[in-house]
């Protein structure tokens, strides 16, 4: 609650405080006259939902009084408000980490002036307590200018900037990410307990290297006091950290269940980003990622009104050994056209890249056939990324062409006779050039088990 922020438009939101024990809290808006009122509860905490009015640029105040102690907040503006979290790569501000720079990201910031009416930011501070916190640390709400952009966390400023284009409405974003995080450190204490490999005594190990390794911290510091932030949808921007966890689709429907129950909103959107292409333990051929990206695609299965953007196309060959890829833009874009034709009903908008839908064999061939290509492939020829295997499973890279007639992915080698099995970008570290006409790349997948 600061000045400056973006409420979401045509909602109840929440608007809380502290005040005296048991007087009366009365608050006024600038967009309609009626008064609201609570009452301050013994532990001197309020809390008042007010209605908003439809989204737009003029600016716009709330006045809050208790007893002689009058506070306004002013420069408030009504729009969309996105809650974006996760670790380090949602995180990472367009001015880049130590040698990790963001591509483009000096026009970027010298540019971003031009949504100084449009994009608002707030970034949360890291906390750690062990239990949850009433209140966040840091998250002041941040003008688009280039004294503030470089500290913007990139994914979401670029997602903001195209929603704000496309709607014409402010955008607020929510920036409360933690780098190194586990979706373990998202959750609060009686979901973690339900796991057998918790290590509690790293909580309250002060001296602990990696601190943002600790279950629950996240949860009690982070999210619990933003939660009460009303919001349009959550963009989720993390799994390098859980990289070897056979179970991570389920612990991150947990989490977006508990996310939701907090937000008071139980069909709230929750989109992920796919990790990208890395050589986890310095060895790019081993499947230790792939794996991780096959969770977090059932993961948007089975998670309702949940959707996925894939990066395996967003790399480089020389960023094998580099977890934050540069292109930060076209990631903050694919999720603006995710929530675009999935929160807000552009179904003109192309959203999904094309998923593995069944398989058949002729010959020494094996025909693929996916969801999301109707309009067909972005190319022909030389396309890299497909591996397929007999009897043995024993993979070996693929020649791929497309049937255009039937729009389906044909892969054969001279390796393999009686192939059984296919896979895409199914490694640490493989990058994938097929996308759909729109542009939208292959979802890494297998076809074995």
């Amino acid at each position: 609650m600061s000045d400056g922020m973006v409420l979401q438009q045509n909602s109840d939101v929440r608007i809380w405080g502290e005040g005296m024990p048991d007087s009366e809290v009365t608050l006024t808006t600038s967009w309609t006259k009626d008064v609201y009122s609570a009452r301050v509860n013994p532990e001197g905490d309020w809390e008042i939902r007010i209605s908003t009015p439809d989204a737009g640029f003029e600016p716009q105040q709330i006045s809050i009084v208790n007893l002689n102690d009058q506070q306004i907040i002013e420069n408030i503006l009504i729009g969309e408000v996105w809650f974006c979290s996760g670790q380090s790569n949602m995180e990472m501000p367009l001015r880049g980490f130590h040698n990790c720079p963001i591509e483009g990201a000096n026009r970027t910031i010298a540019t971003s002036g031009q949504y100084a009416e449009r994009l608002r930011y707030a970034t949360i501070g890291k906390a750690a307590p062990l239990t949850p916190a009433k209140t966040t640390t840091g998250g002041e709400w941040k003008t688009s200018n280039p004294m503030h952009a470089a500290e913007f966390g990139a994914t979401a400023y670029h997602f903001g900037t195209l929603l704000s284009d496309v709607l014409n409405v402010p955008v607020g974003i929510i920036n409360c990410s933690w780098g190194g995080s586990r979706v373990e450190g998202w959750l609060p204490k009686e979901t973690v307990d339900l796991f057998d490999d918790i290590d509690y005594s790293m909580i309250v190990n002060d001296d602990l290297a990696n601190p943002w390794l600790k279950p629950m911290i996240m949860y009690n510091g982070l999210f619990k006091p933003a939660s009460r932030y009303t919001v349009k949808g959550i963009l989720w921007y993390q799994g390098e950290s859980n990289v070897g966890k056979p179970d991570y689709a389920e612990r991150l429907a947990m989490m977006a269940a508990q996310w939701r129950s907090d937000f008071e909103d139980d069909d709230l959107p929750f989109y992920q980003v796919e990790i990208a292409p890395y050589a986890y333990s310095n060895n790019r051929n081993e499947t230790d990622g792939a794996l991780l990206r096959e969770q977090q695609y059932k993961a948007s299965q089975i998670i309702p009104n949940s959707g996925i953007i894939s990066t395996n196309d967003l790399v480089e060959p020389y960023e094998v050994n580099q977890i934050h890829p540069k292109d930060k833009k076209n990631v903050g874009e694919r999720l603006a056209y995710l929530v675009l034709n999935d929160t807000y009903d552009y179904s003109t908008i192309a959203c999904k890249g094309p998923e593995f839908d069944s398989m058949e064999s002729r010959d020494d061939q094996l025909i693929l056939h996916f969801k999301n290509a109707t309009n067909g492939y972005n190319r022909f020829d030389g396309i890299t990324g497909f591996e397929i295997a007999g009897e043995d499973l024993i993979f070996k890279p693929a020649d791929a062409r497309i049937d255009g007639q039937a729009m389906t992915v044909i892969v054969s080698s001279p390796e393999v006779t009686a192939p059984k099995a296919a896979r895409y970008c199914f490694r640490n570290f493989q990058i994938g050039n097929l996308t759909n006409i729109e542009g939208l790349p292959v979802i890494p997948f297998r076809t074995d088990n």
